[in-house]
């Protein structure tokens, strides 16, 4: 199934995972105690430039910088369109 959104040289598109809303001692918290997701799925990838080359690939599961990447709202979902350089690691 396409995106339906193609990235552009080096950047790509992730969906941020939900956060955490219960601790592991069993408390609910609130919309404002939850932290900002920092993990991601990788939705789309740009081709990469001949500066810098694409080392993502569709489906990784990546960590981001906090305030990185652009937000948008594209058929009802919410995305982020991040450059990779933004990208802190891959989580295997």
């Amino acid at each position: 199934m396409a995106l339906g959104i193609r990235p552009l040289g080096a950047r790509v598109v992730i969906k941020k995972m939900e956060a955490v809303e219960k601790t592991e001692g069993g408390l609910i918290l609130s919309g404002s105690a939850k932290e900002k997701p920092q993990q991601a799925e990788v939705l789309a990838v740009g081709p990469g430039t001949e500066d810098e080359k694409m080392e993502l690939k569709v489906g990784d599961i990546v960590v981001f910088s906090k305030y990185g990447g652009n937000d948008l709202k594209y058929k009802g979902e919410e995305y982020t369109i991040i450059n990779q350089k933004d990208i802190l690691a891959v989580i295997e």
